[in-house]
């Protein structure tokens, strides 16, 4: 690991001020991709700018139709949160998945949208629930933010604040994981809203996180695990590496669907 500067404001104001202070700096949340480069030398920012000591990326609240998360929220905190599991349950089970119990006690919520990792769980969540990114520059919509593998619409000093998430009526997730690192494989996340169905999957695309629009139109018209029947999702847009190949992934998408969708549906 090079040496750094590290910093921990106290504020977003404070930490928006310093990124522009300081030369090739990099914030830090949980620190779970970040470090382990920085240990490799894959990585050498000269700053490094801690926002887990800035209260106002904290919180879990809920209204009638919304459930806002800030983005330090850790992933235990999202699978522990009694707003979380009343509101959209499948969001706390998504939480519960991910890695193991070092990684949910570290991890933020915040964190794995922005870096946006192909096989991270979040990203499903926020496209299937059609959530809304919101920085201290402005609001982004999901369908807006996520833009290719490790790519996202943040801009240099860009911090997210907090995501919101709208209630669907019905929801959930279901995760192939990885055995050895309990990364996706592949991911689907199945949301019904009021005015249709968005369907998000992880682990699988060539370019990262999407919305496999015939499962969506298949779904909005029928809400059962059946209306999946000989929907298929491109084996030429899937990702092959040595875990699953094109074939197995396409596959997996269509199975952990109906797994979603069945899930969902017996929640109510």
């Amino acid at each position: 690991m090079y040496a750094f500067e590290y910093h921990r404001p106290t504020s977003i104001k404070e930490a928006a001020g310093l990124i522009g202070q300081v030369e090739d700096a990099k914030f830090l949340a949980g620190g779970h991709t970040l470090l382990p480069t920085m240990k490799l030398r894959l990585a050498g920012p000269a700053n490094l700018i801690d926002l887990g000591q800035i209260a106002e990326l904290r919180g879990i609240e809920r209204t009638d139709d919304t459930l806002t998360i800030g983005a330090m929220t850790k992933h235990v905190e999202v699978a522990n949160a009694a707003e979380v599991k009343e509101a959209i349950p499948a969001l706390a089970e998504l939480a519960e998945l991910i890695g193991d119990p070092h990684v949910r006690n570290r991890g933020t919520i915040g964190g794995s949208i922005a870096n946006n990792d192909p096989s991270a769980d979040y990203p499903a969540a926020c496209l299937a629930l059609n959530a809304t990114i919101v920085t201290n520059r402005r609001k982004i919509a999901a369908d807006d933010f996520f833009q290719g593998i490790f790519t996202t619409a943040l801009e240099e000093g860009e911090i997210i604040t907090q995501i919101a998430f709208p209630i669907p009526s019905q929801a959930a997730y279901a995760k192939f994981r990885n055995p050895a690192s309990r990364y996706a494989l592949v991911g689907v996340f199945v949301a019904k809203h009021a005015d249709g169905v968005r369907v998000a999957v992880t682990g699988a695309g060539s370019n990262g996180v999407f919305r496999p629009n015939d499962m969506e139109q298949a779904l909005s018209g029928n809400f059962t695990p059946e209306a999946l029947d000989g929907v298929v999702v491109p084996e030429a847009e899937m990702n092959s590496d040595i875990h699953a190949d094109a074939a197995y992934r396409a596959h997996l998408v269509g199975v952990m669907a109906r797994r979603a969708v069945q899930a969902a549906v017996a929640r109510g």
